[in-house]
């Protein structure tokens, strides 16, 4: 087990990782934190966001950063389910052969999976991520390979929605977050962007990057050790619960938003697996702002990035979903009173 002294330690690796991240990746800074939240809680992380803003970028710093073996599949109309576990092809003489594929070809050294554009893959491909991301480990050839440090990053982007398919309930709830990825607003962060050299080769810059000492084979030990070493006060639980209760039911809160009727707004709010993902975050956080027990703003800083896939909107109300989620959930944390 790593004690707290370990964990003193493992802090200042943690924000070594993610300064190393902020400088490949401009521009970015909240975003950064947030996935630097989710590596060390061990959850899974869906992105989004417009072309060419840096999505894939980021995910290259984060494997760059984390060490292990890295692995990478193109989401395709066409991809099977099979296209995850091997591939055949016929070899110099002609005789079929099969490999491994990306989930199984570095074994249990496969730290990072990163799926691009995973909404173009259809629900049979999402089928099977599910079990990987749930269980870390899959079923190939008649046993079953165990995969203890997988980490997935998916991403989607906002433009294009010809030939994509909607990521089902349960395919959102697995990852612990949703992260969008904006084009920078700073005048200097554009400047660099555009007229830097040093951002123009994307493996060159990658290379770049610096020394984060990271051992991921030791990450699952260390999120155990910030669940168990930060604490929880009987006053923040109640807070937490409260919030979890308005995003089932808003409207006994005072929630109001223009032109719905709030009663009628969900389907479904924030799942139990949900709420555990975002207490999860939560203490991770308090644990990167060097604090043994996490505070209401813990809470409140990774809600919305926690909760926003997880609630699910009435389809007369789908239609007005990007506006509607973000008020809703703005709505919870300023009726909902904090300790």
């Amino acid at each position: 087990m790593i004690t707290q002294i370990h964990l003193a330690d493992w802090r200042e690796k943690a924000l070594q990782f993610e300064k190393n991240i902020n400088q490949i990746v401009l521009g970015q800074t909240p975003a950064v934190r947030a996935i630097t939240v989710a590596v060390f809680a061990r959850g899974h992380v869906l992105l989004e966001g417009n072309v060419g803003v840096g999505k894939t970028t980021l995910l290259r710093a984060v494997a760059q950063g984390l060490g292990g073996d890295y692995q990478r599949i193109e989401g395709s109309i066409d991809l099977m389910p099979a296209d995850l576990i091997y591939y055949t092809y016929l070899d110099r003489e002609g005789r079929p052969k099969v490999d491994p594929g990306p989930l199984l070809k570095q074994g249990e050294n496969l730290a990072t999976f990163f799926f691009n554009e995973i909404n173009r893959a259809r629900p049979q491909v999402h089928s099977l991520l599910l079990r990987a991301m749930a269980e870390r480990s899959v079923n190939a050839f008649n046993r079953d390979y165990a995969l203890p440090h997988l980490q997935v990053f998916a991403d989607r982007n906002r433009v294009e929605r010809e030939e994509t398919f909607e990521l089902p309930a349960a395919a959102k709830d697995r990852f612990m977050m949703e992260i969008n990825i904006d084009t920078p607003n700073v005048d200097k962060v554009l400047d660099e962007l555009m007229f830097n050299p040093n951002f123009h080769d994307t493996d060159q810059l990658i290379a770049s990057m610096g020394e984060s000492n990271l051992a991921y084979y030791q990450l699952n030990a260390l999120a155990e050790a910030i669940q168990i070493g930060i604490q929880t006060s009987p006053t923040l639980r109640s807070y937490a619960l409260s919030l979890w209760k308005a995003t089932q039911q808003p409207q006994q809160f005072g929630i109001q938003l223009e032109d719905v009727d709030m009663a009628q707004l969900l389907i479904a709010g924030a799942s139990p697996r949900g709420m555990s993902y975002w207490i999860r975050a939560a203490k991770t956080r308090a644990w990167l702002e060097n604090r043994a027990h996490v505070l209401p703003e813990d809470l409140q800083a990774v809600f919305s990035i926690c909760m926003t896939h997880r609630l699910f909107l009435n389809p007369m109300y789908s239609y007005r979903k990007d506006q509607l989620l973000p008020d809703l959930l703005v709505g919870i944390l300023q009726r909902v009173a904090a300790p």
